[in-house]
């Protein structure tokens, strides 16, 4: 049985626990790797190590970490292949979304390598007489990343790059569902260069999140999943004193106005709802037909939704893989047995797939669901799987306060070709991302990436410029050289004259 060590100080580390994680393949529903799951003894250990090497990388001019990140954006290039495979095999996406998923890891790495322009102070010359004061941002110290399964290698290359061009040492707790991609990514950021214990890898379940949260030499903790893990590494960080931001879970609606190219906007919401099996925090679970709309949208959607094609993620035909898990493939039939007996009409359902050859595989085909209400569950909870549910608003106005009224306010979508309708849409809904006739809205790495509500714990997005201010901390220096005869001590509050 293969088994997946911890990465610490450059190299394999074993720890100092015996306790071990299953990792399968969704495909076939057998067990390919263990994993081990550290300790706090094994978390502790490596943070002293990262704080010895943040005292050296700290200091290191900006120019330097940037051609590490350079080096680093070179060697996945030449690795994505194996990357991609490695998601496949233990998250189960199929092969162009893995590749994909890496594509915008890698953006982040390619914003990184701007570091010295994005940590340039500012600077004011007589703020008064012969005064001057400027700003620069400085590295925090040992951060934090706390990983869900679903983006093995975009969601910690949003986070850890960042933090470690600004300065900073880095842990990383991946998911231990699928931990082979941080394995492999931070010994290709060792083979760039970093020196050893700037990005070291803990691989655990709780005892490992409650060892970071209570460490006190861990400055800051991203996370990324659901919402109720989200509050609770929230509150536990703040308690003890932590930068922290928390991105929490999603009901994605995607508004669809009378006037839309429909075409347009069920392909977008075929990808959207089902690509990577509804497993992403951007996924669009929510279709809002407004006006007379739906029964033409529902139809379009039905026929693509019975044909979709499903399978192993190295398969070229497939345009959906299996689930993570066992547990949540029966999670996911659960949510759609509850819509079923809640009332909404399940018109295509997909609990009953079988695949020849990979009938142990943690399948399920699309499913879609119309005429669901705003007190359904089905509507209200996330369900983080192939599941559309089809919503019915009489206009505009109802549309749009089904979405503000939502606890969650993490993507939202809209299509028309009304300029009026999608202008005052993006300026007045409470949700974080907004695409217009864009079904996934997910800011590209120069912007930054998070929700509003429920959806996120924290003040600051996630990478661009919210990461750079998230990563770093503000010094304002005022400074006088005086000459002469040394002026009396004033005993005011200081103006500058």
């Amino acid at each position: 049985m293969n088994l997946i060590q911890h990465f610490v100080n450059g190299k394999s580390y074993k720890g100092n626990s015996n306790r071990k994680g299953k990792v399968f393949n969704p495909a076939t529903g057998e067990q390919e790797s263990e994993v081990l799951l550290g300790s706090k003894e094994d978390l502790n250990n490596s943070v002293n190590i990262a704080r010895k090497a943040f005292e050296s990388w700290s200091v290191k001019p900006p120019l330097q970490r940037a051609r590490v990140m350079f080096k680093f954006k070179e060697l996945i290039e030449r690795n994505s292949e194996e990357i991609a495979k490695l998601i496949v095999a233990e998250h189960g996406k199929v092969y162009e979304d893995a590749k994909g998923s890496l594509t915008r890891g890698l953006e982040v790495v390619e914003f990184a390598c701007g570091i010295p322009q994005m940590l340039k102070g500012e600077f004011t010359e007589n703020v008064g007489s012969e005064v001057d004061s400027w700003s620069i941002r400085q590295p925090l110290g040992v951060c934090a990343g706390i990983t869900p399964f679903n983006f093995p290698a975009m969601v910690p290359m949003w986070m850890f790059p960042m933090a470690i061009a600004c300065g900073n040492s880095f842990i990383l707790k991946p998911s231990e569902k699928d931990p082979s991609c941080s394995f492999k990514l931070a010994e290709l950021l060792s083979e760039a260069g970093l020196p050893d214990g700037v990005l070291n890898v803990v691989n655990g379940d709780k005892e490992v999140v409650d060892a970071i949260l209570e460490n006190k030499d861990i400055q800051a903790v991203s996370f990324v999943g659901s919402t109720p893990i989200a509050k609770y590494i929230y509150e536990n960080a703040a308690r003890n004193e932590k930068r922290v931001q928390a991105l929490g879970g999603a009901k994605n609606h995607c508004v669809v106005m009378p006037d839309c190219d429909l075409d347009q906007a069920v392909n977008g919401l075929m990808g959207a709802a089902y690509g990577s099996a509804g497993e992403r925090c951007m996924a669009q679970s929510v279709a809002v037909a407004v006006g007379d709309i739906g029964d033409r949208l529902v139809d379009k959607l039905s026929k693509k939704v019975e044909v979709l094609k499903v399978g192993p993620g190295m398969d070229n035909n497939s345009e959906m893989g299996p689930l993570i898990t066992k547990e949540h493939l029966e999670k996911v039939r659960g949510y759609v047995d509850i819509g079923v007996k809640e009332g909404a009409k399940l018109v295509v359902d997909g609990r009953n797939l079988k695949l020849q050859g990979y009938e142990n595989g943690f399948f399920i085909g699309g499913c879609l669901f119309d005429n669901v209400k705003k007190d359904m569950r089905i509507y209200k909870e996330e369900i983080f799987g192939p599941v559309l549910s089809v919503v019915r608003a009489k206009d505009f106005e109802e549309a749009s306060e089904l979405v503000n009224d939502h606890e969650y306010g993490n993507g939202v979508s809209i299509f028309t070709r009304d300029g009026d309708a999608a202008r005052t849409f993006s300026s007045k809904i409470k949700v974080g991302m907004v695409g217009i006739n864009i079904p996934i809205p997910v800011p590209m790495a120069f912007h930054s990436f998070g929700g509003w509500k429920r959806s996120l714990f924290g003040d600051q997005h996630m990478h661009g410029p919210e990461g750079v201010r998230f990563y770093t901390k503000l010094k304002t220096i005022t400074s006088r050289w005086p000459s002469g005869i040394r002026s009396n001590p004033e005993f005011i509050m200081p103006t500058m004259k």
